[in-house]
């Protein structure tokens, strides 16, 4: 019996983590996060929530890693805090892994692999990198062999015929197992909806050399960094045109240097960079700069540009080009990140206008069908996705012949049983969402992100009290300090005051003696009070000051 649970990614973009379960043993197949929705206040990231892997911990053999990217890996400090277990992963996967790790103190047993040199995790299962195109180079897709019959995890990957390493995704590999027969393909579904061919990156090799020919002024690039396809084009296009390099953006910096000390980036030398401070001195006509920021991070090195910050300031003849589409729901700030750089004078190019400068990374459906008609699977799992994308990829299963019974539409925290050839479902595991501060330790619960949201709708209030000791009189206050309030609320104040006095009087000066009741009796007070002459209800902060 072969068990499949997936603890995130299906449902969502990002949070990717699979589990694959067998005769007392388990493998995760990637282990990422996402970044939060608008609306979670003070959230840096969301990783899965971990539960069922912290329960059977002793059952954990090993984690797989499919690529780099931050949805696929970026949870691992969190999971390996808890249970150090082998990592495996190609030799970039693990140089990107590796520089998070060490940034968040955290020792790993990794261990480097090459793709068609199967290797044992556990006692059960035999595992097998299969090379995948996608947008960062050494990224895999995963055989898996079990008791129960292979299960091919496809990765995030797209079908491109001229890639810029030369690595295709290795279809030959997935029609022999195909051949031999899958018990189960589990298949990215990202671009599920896309009817047309997922393009290649030659084109948006093709439309930089075209547009950066002849730009009077600097050329600024930003995209994600770790794209080092694209940003190894971007350098030897610097080369050629004679423009020095500035880099802005930490994971900029960090994964260009990783890339060249792992032998990802050999034609590009020390010569070719300047520091940002000695930029400003160079004619515009004789630099590029490599920004992070496609997706107008507040802190990215494209949104400090836009703002004027540091020494380059953009402006008439500079060409901005972004290299990303936004993210679903970051539409709107990059909206308004493309607007800040016009108003510097800068000619902006973005996908919407000049669909060249970006491609995806995901297949399309017409490349989804390609590799169900290939693989020709027993049972079919859509992963990578939200809803709507999953159903669409289980449409396109259908129109490629599987059966009803074969098509599997899981979520977070399926259990999916595999037996005999077949897949069903048998219940849930515990999983969710824990919204973190990337260096921090500590969860922000749902509860605390409601209390954020209400704050930040209405506003704060600070009411101090002065109490004789001895007597338990009140001897001055409340005195009441407002954040987040308007002016009319402001000017409301001392009335508000005046009001949460009386009704704080008419508590007996026997119960004052338990302060957590007094405290509770003034919020309720200054609460009564503002309601008064107001609607809303500000969060009120007590504070006790016995004399």
């Amino acid at each position: 019996m072969l068990h499949v649970i997936p603890l995130g990614g299906l449902g969502e973009i990002g949070l990717n983590a699979m589990v694959i379960a067998c005769r007392g043993e388990m493998l995760l197949i990637d282990c990422g996060l996402m970044f939060p929705p608008s609306g979670t206040l003070g959230v840096d990231i969301v990783v899965p929530d971990f539960t069922h892997l912290l329960q059977n911990a002793s059952l954990l053999k090993g984690i797989v890693l499919t690529h780099g990217h931050e949805d696929h890996v970026g949870a691992l400090p969190y999971l390996l805090n808890e249970v150090p277990v082998p990592v495996y992963g190609t030799r970039l996967t693990l140089g990107m892994v590796r520089g998070r790790l060490e940034e968040m103190g955290v020792k790993a047993d990794l261990r480097e692999i090459e793709p068609r040199n199967p290797f044992p995790v556990g006692a059960h299962f035999t595992v097998e990198a299969c090379r995948v195109t996608h947008t960062v180079p050494d990224a895999v897709g995963y055989i898996v062999r079990t008791p129960e019959g292979p299960v091919i995890h496809t990765g995030d990957f797209k079908l491109d015929p001229d890639p810029i390493d030369g690595q295709r995704t290795d279809l030959e590999r997935w029609g022999e197992l195909g051949d031999e027969g899958v018990l189960c393909l589990l298949s990215d579904s990202t671009n599920s909806e896309r009817t047309h061919e997922t393009g290649s990156e030659r084109m948006v090799e093709q439309t930089f050399d075209r547009l950066f020919r002849d730009v009077p002024g600097r050329i600024v690039v930003s995209m994600f960094a770790s794209n080092l396809h694209r940003i190894h084009h971007v350098l030897d296009l610097a080369r050629k045109l004679e423009r020095k390099v500035v880099t802005i953006g930490r994971s900029m910096v960090r994964n260009i240097e990783m890339a060249r000390q792992l032998g990802f980036l050999p034609s590009v030398t020390d010569a070719l960079f300047v520091p940002i401070d000695d930029a400003a001195s160079l004619p515009p006509e004789r630099l590029l700069v490599l920004a992070t920021g496609s997706q107008a991070e507040p802190r990215a090195g494209l949104s400090q540009l836009a703002a004027g910050d540091g020494p380059l300031r953009l402006g008439p003849g500079d060409l901005v080009v972004l290299s990303a589409r936004a993210i679903p729901g970051n539409e709107r700030a990059v909206s308004g990140l493309i607007d800040q750089l016009l108003w510097r004078g800068a000619r902006v190019i973005y996908p919407d206008v000049e669909p060249g400068v970006h491609v995806s990374g995901h297949a399309s459906q017409p490349q989804q069908r390609r590799v169900l008609d290939l693989v020709r699977p027993r049972n079919f799992v859509p992963i990578h996705g939200e809803l709507h994308h999953l159903h669409r990829h289980l449409a396109t299963a259908k129109e490629s012949g599987l059966a009803p019974e074969q098509l599997l539409l899981a979520q977070d925290g399926d259990l999916l049983v595999f037996e005999e050839g077949r897949g069903r479902f048998a219940g849930s595991v515990q999983t969710g969402r824990i919204y973190r501060d990337r260096f921090g330790n500590g969860m922000v619960t749902p509860d605390i992100l409601q209390e954020r949201t209400r704050i930040a709708e209405t506003g704060l209030i600070l009411a101090a009290l002065v109490i004789d000791r001895a007597s338990l009189s009140l001897l001055a206050g409340p005195q009441l300090t407002g954040q987040g309030l308007n002016l009319d609320e402001q000017v409301l104040l001392p009335r508000v005051a005046e009001d949460a006095r009386a009704f704080f009087l008419e508590m007996s000066p026997q119960l004052r003696g338990d302060d957590a009741r007094t405290r509770e009796e003034l919020a309720r007070a200054v609460r009564r009070a503002f309601k008064l002459y107001t609607s809303k209800r500000p969060v009120v902060v007590p504070m006790i000051l016995k004399v």
